[in-house]
């Protein structure tokens, strides 16, 4: 028959342990049009003007995002500290409340100074916080006031991101692309897929430089070609990624493009409303660069489609690479089983209409011992409901002549 044993304190057994994978995504999982899928969060008014219709963030996916087998594996944002250069000089006064005003040139400022606000709250645990790089250095010149946040979505990220195992390839430049005449004058380059400046950066360094914040674990991220140059921060337990965009980009380069505007009506021939050129002659602002003017004038969407794009590239090469960790807590419970335990069974077959015991040679009924197989161990409360049910692999014979010693682990 079934033998109830009780399990006492000293055969239940803790343990942690935790497991790691590799990841990557490719250049086309961030640039490809079918695997960054877009929201539409942001809908301006206006008299006359067609408005502008754009996303606070983009998803990334490992594939086709119309595709039900496909995952979303993180998301990209950028955000503006309030109180930064690129804020202070582009804003024209504050409301009775205290709001900031900006011109009708500039596009979601105040959602991107939000967004910047928010991770600085789950990450700093100050909405008026700012992130630093290194992360906390105390000179002004390591303020990220122009951020490009990357999150790590929980199914792969998992627990935490291991240190120094993240990379990300990345174009500092846009493209340079001119018109081949005397003097060199630039063509529209915000769409257009950066040819050459590929830098790697990476968290080497991280495991021996340990930094702990109101987000948990983190470490600087540098340049691998010059460590000492810290561009960003990892915040491990978070899975996220905070970069300071006048380190990772040539944030004085030259930008030219159609971007979305608040224009009622056409201001050239080459646009129609609803559009603005940026950095050209047919522009108010021909030097326009890429901080602060495209940062300030662009929709979060124009930004990041040019950040998507064109900074990583498109191809099947690695963008970006980590090591995830999976925490794992385990309760191991020894089952213990004496020589005269469990060498009965309560199935019927067991036993014949006399009650006396099967035997497999019936001219050795005096002989033979009786043994099982033990198939499966169930474990129950106090008040002796079933929590749970361990098979064995195999069935393990028991006799009197044996004892035996079950592990089951549960892990969570």
């Amino acid at each position: 028959m079934a033998t109830f044993k009780e399990i006492k304190s000293s055969d239940i057994k803790t343990s942690k342990s935790n497991l790691s994978q590799l990841l990557d995504f490719l250049q086309n999982d961030i640039s490809g049009s079918s695997t960054r899928r877009k929201y539409q969060h942001f809908i301006t008014g206006g008299s006359g003007a067609p408005g502008i219709s754009s996303s606070l963030y983009h998803t990334l996916y490992d594939n086709d995002h119309s595709l039900q087998t496909s995952n979303a594996w993180g998301d990209i944002l950028v955000g503006l500290y309030f109180s930064g250069s690129t804020v202070q000089d582009a804003k024209t006064g504050e409301d009775s409340s205290g709001k900031l005003l900006f011109p009708s040139s500039s596009v979601m400022m105040r959602e991107k100074i939000d967004i910047y606000k928010q991770f600085a709250q789950t990450l700093l645990g100050d909405a008026n916080g700012q992130f630093k790089a290194p992360v906390n250095s105390s000179t002004s010149t390591d303020n990220i006031n122009e951020a490009f946040f990357v999150c790590f979505k929980r199914l792969f990220a998992r627990d935490g991101i291991k240190r120094e195992t993240f990379a990300m390839k990345f174009f500092q430049s846009a493209s340079h692309n001119t018109d081949g005449e005397a003097g060199g004058t630039q063509k529209p380059n915000l769409f257009k897929t950066s040819e050459s400046g590929s830098v790697i950066y990476t968290d080497v360094g991280a495991a021996t430089n340990k930094e702990l914040v109101f987000g948990g674990s983190a470490g600087n991220i540098v340049d691998s070609s010059n460590t000492d140059r810290t561009v960003g921060v990892m915040f491990y337990d978070r899975g996220i990624a905070v970069f300071d965009l006048a380190k990772i980009t040539s944030g004085s380069q030259h930008m030219s493009g159609v971007i979305d505007a608040m224009n009622a009506t056409a201001p050239s021939g080459d646009v129609g409303a609803g559009k603005m050129v940026i950095g050209s002659h047919k522009s108010g602002n021909p030097k326009a660069k890429f901080i602060p003017d495209f940062l300030v004038s662009g929709s979060i969407d124009n930004i990041l489609d040019h950040i998507a794009s064109t900074r990583f590239s498109s191809g099947s090469q690695t963008a970006m690479t980590f090591q995830n960790q999976t925490n794992i807590n385990s309760t191991l419970i020894f089952c213990r089983v004496s020589s005269d335990e469990a060498n009965y069974s309560s199935n019927p077959s067991f036993i014949d209409s006399e009650n006396r015991i099967v035997v497999i040679d019936e001219g050795l009924e005096d002989v033979q011992t009786s043994f099982t197989f033990i198939s499966r161990v169930g474990l129950y409360s106090a008040d002796n409901k079933l929590l749970a049910n361990a098979s064995l692999s195999r069935p393990v014979e028991k006799n009197p002549e044996r004892e035996l010693t079950l592990r089951i682990r549960l892990d969570f």
